[in-house]
């Protein structure tokens, strides 16, 4: 099969409603002795992957951040060779930006780090990360889906020198994993692009864990029929 699309999505429970819309099957011969897990299946003739990173072996939660993003994308191109990798999940919106819980956001023109801070001309440019993704402004018009700049970091709250750079890089969606996955996206000349539906508003006076907790379900609900429709745009005749 030529044409393969490989989803890289954190947590199992932001996959599963995907997983099982698309009746995929898992792959148990996928990265033995980790905790990375993916499914296979096929959509208008294409192949559909989903990995998701699995479960920490002490506390038994879903491994998030751009550690484990970061092996699980790696993993995934050797083993499944895919010709296009999407960074799928959840992620916080800014109000004062436009965002509401529950849009959804294809990633463009780029997706950034925003707590790599490198003072040191050249390396400065290295930790914005700064990678460009393959352009998504079509299918974000025809899907009615809204595009930004999505922003990546290892930590769920926003200390005000992250603030300060998330808004100097452009930022509009802020999360945990996606510059990871475009870096390794990059090395391996792949194209890249992600699709973050917001659970929360980073810049709302309720905490972000709170905003998460209440809004998982209904931003999981609109991330899984939004990436159909992105597969369907993608793999049309």
């Amino acid at each position: 099969m030529d044409n393969k699309i490989c989803f890289v999505i954190a947590m199992q429970s932001e996959a599963q409603l995907l997983i099982n819309k698309l009746n995929l099957t898992e792959d148990n011969n996928f990265a033995p002795g980790l905790p990375m897990r993916a499914w296979f299946g096929k959509l208008n003739n294409s192949g559909i992957i989903i990995t998701v990173n699995g479960k920490d072996n002490d506390t038994a939660l879903d491994l998030i951040g751009t550690q484990a993003a970061t092996l699980t994308t790696h993993l995934a191109i050797e083993y499944f060779k895919p010709n296009m990798i999407i960074s799928a999940g959840t992620a916080g919106g800014f109000s004062h930006k436009g965002a509401q819980i529950g849009d959804v956001y294809l990633s463009f023109p780029r997706v950034v780090f925003h707590d790599h801070r490198i003072n040191i001309p050249g390396w400065d440019n290295m930790g914005k990360g700064l990678f460009n993704c393959w352009d998504t402004r079509e299918m974000a018009t025809i899907l009615n889906l809204k595009t930004g700049i999505v922003s990546t970091g290892n930590s769920l709250d926003m200390l005000p020198t992250d603030e300060e750079y998330i808004n100097k890089l452009g930022g509009e969606v802020k999360e945990m994993e996606a510059g990871a996955v475009a870096w390794v996206a990059y090395l391996y000349k792949i194209p890249f692009f992600c699709i973050k539906a917001i659970t929360d508003l980073v810049d709302s006076i309720h905490p972000t864990s709170e905003q998460f907790n209440q809004n998982f379900n209904l931003a999981a609900g609109t991330l899984t029929e939004s990436s159909i429709s992105v597969i369907n745009f993608l793999t049309r005749k």
